[in-house]
């Protein structure tokens, strides 16, 4: 069940940690020491409780080698609908940014679909993610600047950016209700 206060699927991040941690053979020390978590964080958010942010569950992904999609994917279905507002949602830590994930990478790609929402205030950096990343990003709405944090690009609605999401990067609303559709690709 999502957690009411973030909507972040808790019960699917607890046994997706649990599940990625057992196949990658780590201890929940080592994985914690590679996120830079503490080891009781990582103890509760396998137990299903804590609060994750979405720069929690990156470095967990980082440090698992695994996609931020299968931390907070359910199991597969025939036929998928998410409707507006619902789906496993993750909220920034310092920004007005919340990433809700629409589709996971299937067995033959390696890509990852994504809903973003932000507002003006404090921009959403990221860390680099796994080596290879690429993120694709369409504006849907609002006005943005998004792309690599030394060199982002202002969008409006309909373009599209692509840029390697494996180095610092950026995504700042510069008007209330931006939201974009964010492909990210894994190499």
């Amino acid at each position: 069940m999502p957690n009411e206060s973030t909507g972040a699927p808790l019960d699917i991040i607890a046994a997706s940690l649990r599940r990625e941690r057992a196949r990658a053979g780590l201890s929940l020390t080592e994985v914690a020491r590679r996120a830079g978590l503490a080891k009781s964080t990582l103890s509760q958010l396998e137990s299903g409780s804590g609060n994750p942010s979405v720069e929690t569950l990156w470095a967990l992904g980082v440090a698992l080698d695994v996609p931020f999609s299968r931390l907070v994917e359910p199991e597969r279905q025939e036929v998928k609908v998410i409707r507006a507002g619902k789906g496993p949602t993750v909220f920034a830590e310092h920004a007005d940014y919340a990433c809700t994930l629409l589709s996971a990478c299937p067995s033959a790609a390696r890509r990852d679909v994504y809903l973003v929402r932000a507002e003006p205030g404090i921009p959403r950096r990221s860390d680099p993610h796994m080596s290879g990343v690429v993120e694709h990003t369409v504006l849907c709405a609002g006005r943005a600047r998004i792309g690599i944090m030394d060199d982002p690009v202002e969008m409006l609605p309909g373009d599209y950016i692509c840029y390697p999401g494996d180095v610092p990067h950026i995504f700042e609303a510069l008007e209330p209700g931006t939201f974009g559709v964010e492909i990210s690709e894994y190499n």
